[in-house]
């Protein structure tokens, strides 16, 4: 028994070195096939390049025609316009001159009639002269005449020329946009071609790049070095401070290096100035040193290459790519409430999502018991929209100074779907778009960002505001999007094109809440200055102001033409928008009202407060319906009786 266990431990130890032996080449030879997969992919995408190129240029050159024709057709136009603005002036000349002329003939026959019937009279000199005079005075007409006339003469011929030149410039323009038109079939076919060759490429690389950090031969930069420099690094080298003028925010950035020349020299660590100053312990300054296990990951990061990640922009900020942390879990039980900063009715009015403590809050419309709890949130839940469906629920959330993001849950179990981005800063809002496809987000960092739903990408980042974006709506027909900035502005954007169309800057105050009324021609907003403004979408012009005795933090305008808000006089209000008549008050509470959402189904009002208190309301008698803390498990302290 004992020579059959001994001969079977034999035999196991013996496979196993056999096939510790054989890994080694079995790893090589994969290696080996995904490098040649890797470099044959990446042949394909640059004999790829050229084909795609031309025709970009095609493209470009179709586009450029439609545009060059419409600056001609408008500089033709314009050249029109003003040659006969010219006319009248030079006309009304001509006619006068005409006019002056046959007057002055008129005189000097008359005078030479006269002269005439004088002779050999004592008056006969006098008459002569008159005569004379009067013809130099017709002689002076007509070439004032023949001055007016030769001003109009190349007025006119500008413009018949211009005209001649300019007849066949709306054809030729429609042509052209024809042309255009015609050729995008093309062009998406080759984008199509060549985004999947690229698509290829990328996946090929990362497949080999995967299988070399797996073995140790080559170290990640998003996920295992980026992390290193978000955590320990960017709080003294970021675009804002950049100590040694060295911005380690991006990669780019980082290989550009600072005032000292290059930080990083790719495969010399010892060359390496950020190399030598971690290991020497001078950086971070003024901190705890990196771990030896980190020095040594970035010094083998460098010996491998000191590469970036295939797929990644080299622009991307570090907090974009690298490894979404999970949040911290919420309390248990909270000590004390937390401040209420976003409510939402579920779209059939069972639900009502509250803001918590690293958490969203699903609550029992009816009875106020809590129904869910959906964590892996940043520390401040600041907005909540549902899908359409109710089967979805968007959250955008963030630390301050530190990380922003928006998630897409499940509504029904908490599952998270999609983690669509992270940023430097919080996200105050999100928004779905009518129809549903696309989800607009605020951000701290300036940016609104438009997504699809379905893809989960990011469609469209816009940049024109000069600080936070605390709120962004959609038009009721999805085109346009409108947004509430502390810049103290609100804006309305080409939802497609991302271009800004019109400012309203007569706010004087940050702005806080936006939405667009029922028709999609006038915008609401409210903010610090204690108004809810009314406004044209076409010039911005202010139609109506609703003055309400606190700061105005959240506004919603429902289907029928009203506008609720949430202010800091701890008051919910609900006011007509056609005339700006207060229909209804709720409360007051006990604190300032943050947030606020309508349940169109059931005409109730959800409102929210500072303190954690939420309160619902019947919307059209202004009764209390519901009133509880949105902190699971608070027990509020009595104090002792002395």
């Amino acid at each position: 028994m004992k020579n059959r266990l001994r001969c079977a431990l034999f035999v196991w130890l013996l496979t196993g070195t056999t096939i510790g032996l054989m890994a080694q080449p079995n790893i090589d030879e994969k290696i080996a096939q995904q490098q040649i997969a890797a470099d044959e992919a990446t042949a394909r995408r640059v004999d790829g390049e050229p084909a795609i190129k031309a025709t970009r240029a095609k493209a470009a050159e179709l586009t450029s025609l439609v545009t060059t024709l419409k600056i001609q057709q408008n500089k033709s136009e314009s050249t029109i316009k003003n040659e006969e603005s010219k006319l009248p002036k030079l006309q009304e000349a001509v006619k006068k001159a005409v006019e002056e002329r046959i007057t002055l003939e008129t005189e000097s026959a008359a005078a030479s009639k006269l002269a005439g019937e004088a002779r050999g009279k004592e008056n006969e000199r006098a008459e002569a002269d008159k005569a004379k005079m009067a013809a130099e005075k017709v002689v002076t007409a007509t070439k004032t005449l023949a001055e007016a006339l030769k001003a109009v003469q190349p007025v006119e011929s500008t413009i018949a020329e211009t005209r001649a030149a300019g007849e066949s410039l709306p054809e030729k323009g429609k042509s052209a946009e024809q042309a255009v038109v015609d050729f995008q079939p093309e062009l998406q076919r080759m984008e199509a071609l060549y985004a999947a060759l690229s698509t290829e490429a990328v996946a090929r690389q990362i497949e080999l790049e995967t299988s070399l950090v797996a073995v140790g031969r080559l170290v990640s930069f998003a996920k295992q070095v980026a992390p290193i420099f978000s955590d320990r690094c960017l709080a003294c080298h970021n675009v804002r401070t950049s100590k040694g003028r060295l911005n380690m925010e991006t990669y780019a950035g980082l290989m550009k290096g600072g005032e000292s020349g290059l930080a990083i020299v790719a495969a010399t660590p010892n060359d390496s100035l950020l190399q030598t100053m971690i290991e020497d312990h001078s950086m971070p300054q003024d901190a705890d040193p990196l771990s030896d296990d980190q020095i040594a990951i970035i010094k083998k990061w460098i010996e491998t290459g000191a590469q970036l990640d295939a797929g990644i922009s080299g622009n991307a900020q570090l907090i974009a790519f690298i490894p979404k942390p999970t949040q911290p879990a919420p309390p248990e039980t909270y000590r004390v409430p937390v401040p209420v900063m976003a409510l939402a009715f579920s779209p059939d009015g069972t639900l009502l999502a509250t803001s918590g403590y690293r958490e969203v809050l699903l609550w029992n419309t009816t009875n106020g018991q809590l129904v869910r709890r959906i964590a892996n949130i940043g520390e401040r839940p600041h907005d909540i929209a549902f899908s359409a469906d109710g089967k979805m629920m968007a959250v955008a959330a963030g630390t301050p100074g530190q990380m922003g993001d928006v998630k897409l849950f499940n509504s029904d179990d908490g599952t998270l779907l999609a983690d669509l981005f992270t940023t430097d800063d919080e996200v105050f809002a999100v928004a779905f778009s009518p129809d549903g496809t696309r989800l607009a987000a605020a951000c701290a960092d300036r940016s609104v960002r438009l997504f699809n739903v379905a893809t989960r990408r990011q469609e469209k980042r816009i940049e024109d505001h000069a600080d936070w974006v605390m709120d962004v709506a959609w038009s009721p027909d999805g085109k346009k999007i409108a947004t509430a900035s502390r810049d103290k502005t609100s804006k309305i954007f080409d939802s497609t094109t991302g271009e800004s169309q019109i400012t309203s800057n007569g706010h004087g105050q940050p702005v806080f809440g936006v939405g667009f009324l029922p028709d999609g021609n006038t915008v609401a907003t409210s903010g610090r200055d204690k108004k809810i403004r009314l406004w044209n979408v076409t010039d911005a012009k202010q139609t109506r102001e609703i003055v309400v005795d606190g700061e105005v933090f959240r506004i919603v305008i429902t289907a029928d033409g009203l506008v609720l808000s949430g202010s800091a006089d701890k008051i919910a209000r609900q006011h007509k928008l056609a005339d700006g008549v207060l229909v209804k008050q709720y409360g007051p509470h006990n604190d300032w009202v943050y947030a606020i959402a309508y349940d169109a189904n059931s005409k109730r009002v959800a409102s929210g407060s500072h303190d954690g208190e939420v309160r619902i309301w019947n919307a059209e008698d202004g009764k209390e319906l519901l009133k509880f803390t949105a902190a699971p498990g608070y027990k509020p302290q009595i104090a002792a009786v002395k």
